[in-house]
Parts: C-alpha cells; sequence; structure tokens
C-alpha cells in the first residue's frame, strides 16, 4: 500500500435527493407476482418438478396441431371400427332374411355407391298379430329411393299401393297384391316394369316390428299436418267397456316426436274423425312419413355416434340385401345431399276404375321423369285426378 493511500474511503456526507443508484451490474431480485405467479427470471430456483416438465414449455404452440390431429384421426378410426362390427351382424341376420329369388331378381350395380347413382326400393309390410292381418302381407307402403352423389342429390318416389298395374302371373290389379302373391321377387319385377326403372336394392320392413327399431333410435320426428281423432282400433284397454268409453287415438298438428307405439299407430289410422275427407292415401301418406323419419333418424349425427353401443338393434325389422359398407355409402350420400334440397315425388290415378283400384294417371311418366333428374319437379295439379301425382322439392306431399 502506497503511504498515501488509507484503508479506508471517505464520503461526503448528506442526502442525494431520489432513488440511490444500485452498484452497476447487480440487479435486485424480482418479487413474486401478484396473480401468485412463481418467478422465472435470473437467479431463480429450479425445482424438481419444473425440471421434468421443461421440455412442455420448450415446445412451440404449433406442434400440437399435428399432435391434436393424429389424436382426432386415432379417435376416429376406432369409432369406425367398431361401428362397423357392432353393425355387421345385424347386417348378416337381415341379409339371410332376403331369399335368394329376390336378390336374383335386382339389377346387379358395379361401383361404389357414393360415387354412382343407385335405385333402393323400399316395402313396408305389417302383419302384426292381431284378427285378420297374420296372414296379410300385402306392402302398405311402395316406396323408390334414387341417390345421385354426384349431385349430391335424393329424391323419393312414394307408390299407392292400389294402383291398378300389370302384375306377370297375375294380371291387372292393385300393385300391393305383388308382395301377396309372390313376395319380395315379384313386387321388384313389378316395380321395375311399370317405372321402366332398374331396381339396384331392396328393403323390406315389418312395420309391426318398426316400434322397437324407432325406440332404439329414441324416437322419431313426424311433421302431422293435421289434428287427428281416429276411430277405436288397437284400443289400449283391457275391457270392451273401458274401450266404449274410449275416444280414439289422438295427434295434434305440428311437428312431433314419436316413439315407437306413436309412429305405428300412426301410421295405421285409417280414419280420421276431425277431417272425413280423408281416405286411404292419406294414410299412405303417414306411412310414408314414418318411414323417411326413419331413415332420416338412421343417418343423423346422433345416431352414428351411438352406432358401436346399439348399431346391431337397428336393422332387427329389415331384411335387405345391402351390406354393412354400403349401408355406411348411403348414411354418408344422406348426409351430404341434405334434407333441404330432398325431391319428393308420387305416382297418382283416378279413383274411377273398378272397386278401390287406382287407375295410373298419364302425368306419371313426367313424375318419373322428374324423380330421376331429367326434368325440373312441378307440384301436383289438382282437379284433375283423385290422386294428382307430382313433385315437391324440401318437403313432403300431403293430400290437401
Amino acid at each position: 500500500m502506497a503511504p498515501t493511500d488509507k484503508p479506508y474511503r471517505v464520503y461526503k456526507g448528506g442526502r442525494a435527493k431520489g432513488k440511490v443508484p444500485a452498484p452497476r451490474g447487480a440487479r435486485q431480485p424480482r418479487e413474486r407476482s401478484a396473480r401468485g405467479g412463481r418467478y422465472r427470471g435470473p437467479g431463480a430456483v429450479r425445482t424438481a418438478a419444473a425440471g421434468r416438465f421443461a421440455f412442455l414449455r420448450r415446445l412451440r404452440w404449433r406442434r400440437w396441431i399435428p399432435i391434436a390431429i393424429g389424436t382426432l384421426l386415432l379417435l376416429f378410426v376406432i369409432w369406425g371400427v367398431t361401428s362397423f362390427f357392432a353393425v355387421r351382424s345385424g347386417v348378416e341376420a337381415a341379409n339371410k332374411r332376403l331369399d335368394a329369388a329376390a336378390r336374383a331378381a335386382l339389377t346387379k350395380q358395379s361401383g361404389l355407391l357414393t360415387t354412382h347413382a343407385t335405385t333402393i326400393l323400399v316395402l313396408g309390410t305389417d302383419n302384426a298379430p292381431l284378427p285378420g292381418r297374420t296372414a296379410d302381407d300385402h306392402s302398405d307402403s311402395i316406396m323408390l329411393v334414387h341417390t345421385d352423389p354426384k349431385h349430391h342429390r335424393i329424391a323419393y318416389l312414394s307408390i299407392p299401393r292400389d294402383l291398378r298395374v300389370p302384375i306377370p302371373g297375375v294380371g291387372d290389379t292393385k300393385i300391393n297384391a305383388a308382395m301377396q302373391a309372390g313376395g319380395p321377387e315379384l313386387a321388384i319385377k313389378t316395380v321395375a316394369e311399370y317405372t321402366g326403372i332398374p331396381i339396384n336394392h331392396v328393403v323390406v320392413v315389418n312395420f309391426a316390428d318398426f316400434k322397437d327399431l324407432i325406440n332404439a333410435l329414441g324416437g322419431i320426428t313426424v311433421n302431422v299436418p293435421r289434428a287427428i281423432v281416429s276411430n277405436r282400433f288397437d284400443c289400449p284397454y283391457a275391457t270392451q267397456a273401458q274401450c266404449d268409453q274410449w275416444p280414439g287415438w289422438r295427434f295434434h298438428k305440428g311437428t312431433q316426436t314419436m316413439n315407437g307405439r306413436e309412429a305405428l299407430i300412426y301410421s295405421r289410422i285409417r280414419e280420421n274423425r276431425l277431417d272425413p275427407a280423408e281416405n286411404d292415401f292419406t294414410r299412405q301418406e303417414r306411412q310414408q312419413a314414418v318411414t323417411q323419419g326413419v331413415l332420416s333418424k338412421l343417418t343423423s349425427f346422433g345416431t352414428l355416434i351411438s352406432l358401436p353401443f346399439d348399431g346391431g338393434s337397428y336393422v332387427k325389422p329389415v331384411a335387405t340385401d345391402l351390406t354393412t359398407w354400403q349401408l355406411f355409402e348411403l348414411g354418408w350420400v344422406k348426409f351430404r345431399s341434405g334434407s333441404g334440397s330432398a325431391l319428393h315425388c308420387r305416382l297418382g290415378g283416378d279413383s274411377s276404375g273398378s272397386g278401390s283400384d287406382l287407375l295410373p294417371a298419364e302425368d306419371n311418366v313426367n313424375v318419373l321423369a322428374m324423380f330421376l333428374g331429367k326434368s325440373a319437379p312441378q307440384l301436383p295439379a289438382p282437379g284433375l285426378d283423385t290422386y294428382p301425382p307430382g313433385c315437391a322439392v324440401g318437403h313432403e306431399l300431403t293430400s290437401s
């Protein structure tokens, strides 16, 4: 130490105004934030837990996008495989219920249903275990469904069951007699010959078993065009005295959700005491509404989600040639088409013939062209026929 140096420093007294600066290069440790967050600045102590999860903080949020997408794809694949196997056992049983002769009557089709147009015949029977119905195998509901995936279009054609047409081997009679005379095979041939449309697939549904299907679906949505009080059929009471006091089945006007029993009763109503003008054609419209309600519910998002759990029960009342994969394809086509653009058509005729037979209307040929998308749809022209033919877009046709 030099003689002039002193082992201490001399500071001048007094107080400097303002904040006393900290020594250069030193930093004050930050306090814990008001929100309770942990300090992560210089000098922070790293805990063991923070060290284990440090790699998560180093990952940028963009790296989580492919991970999330991959997880969703994996879940979708698992759902699809589970749904397929859940439905397959039920569909295989439905395939066995359709006889080989009916399969032979179909027009074979190559290619996927998601890329090729197809026509499906839907036959509804009602041989419930009730007096007068057990031996009845007439087709109460006859409908063609035509899909056009390239134009995202689906069309429904209702065929009156009393329409008088030539039945091969039987002669000219009501078209619903084909099912009674020769089963699905003869019904396929009769509809194909009269309409000139090749039938690629068939679905036969027993309305008596529809109740369990609709309950399994959680009910269906049906638009009731007018209030109904039916006659006294299928009385729900045990004694005749109670049935004599019972006014009949009631349905309010408007869109409503029906369970299996309500939908079955609604499709069977032949007489509406609030509207004496209703007839058997009105009953057929109700059956078509129930059938389309089931088809819409089967292809809804909620039903698709539940396929791994209840898929096998959805095809119990059905006999069909459609495979499991083809049913999934149809569901996708129906989803892509949308209900707002669906085409609803019907054939018509005049009841001036013998009995309740309906003589085919001349405009039925034009309606078939509308149904196939070859001409613009036109509403039924009132006054020309007892049951005028025509088409409507986005809603079902009614008698009124």
